[in-house]
């Protein structure tokens, strides 16, 4: 498909503009040139941009931070496919690119002057000069590698270490040290719900469901609908049910004189949990199951998955149940 002179699928022409450069700036300065157009309005990362403002809007504001062209047209299909993708990727580079985008239809004479044969093309200027580009739609790992390229990879965040610190820390039993890593995540972003749930988690732990209580009253409202949160708050709804069972040894007691008394292994399942014995309630509750499939409408299996939402995907005691309650139910 093509139109005018631009088709879908060729070459990029001309090495990106070859002598484009500073003696594109001297054809520019009747058509707006630095002083015409000006910056986008509010410092916007995706916005479009004209020949009259290309000088300012592309060539002068990438001396301060790589700006990428997306040369495209209506008619266009791949270019229609890709511009969700380099959009989005745009912005979550986090202000390391901005995207000004040309459509060719309008403004044909800086294309063809770069020597653009195909849309759509993407074009990378860096200090006043274009160094980079590519053609044709591209998935979106494809656009993620190009931005890296052109403006190098993303910053550390130093929040995100923490937390992955934090979370092992916490799965290898170190408590302490793992609520020091959450904290300094909340001193840099205080409503960090995944920091504060994760304190929670800590506190639980460590035997303090009161101060675990406390710590998810922080996380704000509009961010109880995280993982981590919904995790954290199952957590201390069982730590709580736990602790109203009273001494497991009676439990233990009813379950030896009666193996069929199910509400005791159910019960049971939740002292043990509650004491940190994971895979001893995950044996009780599959006992359960492999005795009466129906008790308590399904209650034992529905229980084994709170537990597994409580305690995370990754633990270890999940990856357990779930290879049990498959082998009982497959069986």
């Amino acid at each position: 498909m093509s139109n005018g002179n631009y088709t879908m699928g060729g070459q990029i022409g001309g090495g990106f503009g070859g002598s484009m450069g500073g003696g594109y700036g001297g054809q520019t300065d009747g058509q707006g040139g630095s002083g015409g157009g000006g910056a986008p309005a509010g410092g916007d990362l995706v916005f479009d941009v004209t020949t009259e403002t290309f000088m300012a809007d592309v060539m002068e504001a990438s001396r301060h931070q790589v700006v990428l062209v997306d040369f495209w047209a209506p008619w266009c299909g791949p270019c229609k496919q890709l511009t969700p993708i380099i959009e989005a990727e745009v912005k979550a580079a986090g202000g390391r690119v901005k995207l000004a985008k040309m459509n060719i239809d309008d403004h044909p004479e800086i294309p063809g002057q770069m020597g653009i044969q195909s849309i759509p093309a993407v074009v990378a200027f860096k200090d006043g000069q274009p160094v980079d580009g590519f053609m044709g739609a591209q998935q979106e790992s494809q656009v993620k590698a190009f931005i890296e390229k052109v403006a190098g990879p993303a910053p550390v965040n130093q929040a995100d270490v923490h937390l992955e610190q934090a979370e092992e820390l916490l799965a290898a039993g170190d408590f302490a040290q793992a609520a020091q890593h959450f904290g300094a995540v909340m001193q840099m972003d205080p409503d960090n719900a995944r920091a504060i749930a994760g304190l929670a988690q800590c506190y639980l732990a460590a035997g303090e469901p009161e101060r675990a209580k406390q710590a998810l009253e922080l996380v704000p409202e509009e961010k109880r609908s995280e993982e981590a949160y919904i995790a954290a708050k199952t957590a201390l709804d069982l730590a709580e049910q736990a602790a109203s069972l009273g001494d497991l040894a009676d439990l233990q007691d009813r379950i030896e004189k009666d193996p069929l008394d199910l509400q005791a292994r159910f019960d049971l399942a939740l002292g043990l949990n509650g004491k940190g014995d994971k895979n001893g309630a995950v044996d009780q509750l599959i006992e359960i199951v492999r005795r009466d499939r129906e008790w308590n409408e399904d209650g034992a299996r529905a229980q084994l998955l709170q537990f597994f939402e409580a305690w995370g995907f990754k633990d270890p005691a999940s990856a357990y149940g779930r290879r049990k309650l498959s082998a009982v139910l497959f069986s």
